[in-house]
């Protein structure tokens, strides 16, 4: 089994190329001369690292040639939402030309890789509570240029699948946490806060956006479990959620972080920057479709995600 994935230096990217080589599989990963590589410095000598440019169809061309999968993991994308607003053209570019470029290299090359395609929850978008929990079936109503993006990036997959009998399998993972997740994203950004307020590097002093939305969450290391399986069990062209059907308020992730915090008396004070033109209220998903076909179970509790994320935030603060 040789597997290629497209942001193996990235959080998600890392841990399915840390499960991939459990699995005993051959890992190639794409890497960019300006590539932070701290994710997957403890995997050195174990990966094939190739540089790509994920815009550039030649350079994809090649990537899928040098590398011959027999799986592909496109993961590489803009994922933080807010920057869409900022970067709109530079979202939809990477996300959708990206995308259409690993199509269309596989393609031309005419090889025949199981290609899994990381879609998200956010396609959905405008949710009403009587809409929930999502299915697959639920409308899309994006909300976001991200959101939009990926849209284009689920309909371009399933097109190639239809019109030339390419093996993709779309997955809309609802939000997922871990160790090494970005600090732009809520819930690590909480845990970043915190373990510099623990280590004298912040005043006592959370700054939060909107707290009342409530999102699906599921650990890292599950969602990385559940590519792998949709790559092995799922049928082509189709789409599948990957959730742990359950949702959390992000003013109750806040309180459990700050209820395993090692400093007392931490003020919570709302920043203006940190609110988004429009926000998604709920995203409940319904992973049934899933589950049927591949017998996958979330096994990891979501506080044992905040605390593990939690941590990692404090041994990168002692560094």
């Amino acid at each position: 089994m040789r597997a290629l994935i497209t942001g193996v230096t990235g959080f998600v990217g890392s841990h399915l190329a840390e499960y991939l080589l459990s699995q005993g599989a051959e890992v190639c990963g794409t890497i960019r001369w300006r590539s932070k590589t701290d994710n997957i410095e403890h995997l050195r000598g174990k990966l094939n690292l190739i540089e790509c440019d994920i815009k550039d169809a030649n350079s994809v061309y090649e990537l899928v040639k040098k590398a011959e999968p027999s799986l592909i993991f496109h993961l590489a994308a803009q994922s933080f939402v807010p920057t869409s607003w900022h970067a709109p053209s530079e979202t939809l570019e990477t996300n959708i030309i990206g995308t259409l470029n690993i199509l269309e290299a596989v393609r031309k090359l005419k090889v025949d890789p199981v290609i899994q395609i990381a879609g998200s929850s956010e396609e959905y978008g405008l949710v009403h509570p009587d809409e929930t929990p999502i299915t697959e079936k639920n409308e899309l109503r994006p909300l976001s240029p991200y959101g939009v993006s990926k849209v284009a990036q689920d309909r371009l997959s399933v097109q190639y699948h239809k019109s030339y009998g390419l093996k993709t399998v779309v997955t809309r993972a609802f939000n997922h946490s871990g160790p090494r997740r970005g600090e732009v994203f809520v819930e690590s950004n909480f845990a970043k806060q915190i373990a510099e307020i623990e280590k004298n590097k912040e005043e006592p002093k959370i700054h939060v956006g909107n707290l009342n939305v409530q999102r699906d969450f599921t650990d890292v290391r599950d969602v990385v479990r559940a590519y792998y399986l949709a790559t092995q069990k799922c049928k082509s062209g189709e789409v599948y959620n990957i959730c742990s059907e359950t949702t959390w308020q992000i003013r109750d992730v806040l309180d459990y972080l700050l209820s395993l915090s090692k400093t007392s008396g931490i003020a919570v004070e709302q920043d203006p920057s940190r609110l988004r033109p429009s926000d998604v209220e709920i995203l409940l998903g319904s992973s049934e479709k899933f589950r049927k076909e591949t017998g996958w179970e979330p096994q990891i509790p979501f506080k044992k995600t905040l605390g593990d994320t939690l941590n990692y935030w404090r041994e990168q603060s002692s560094q």
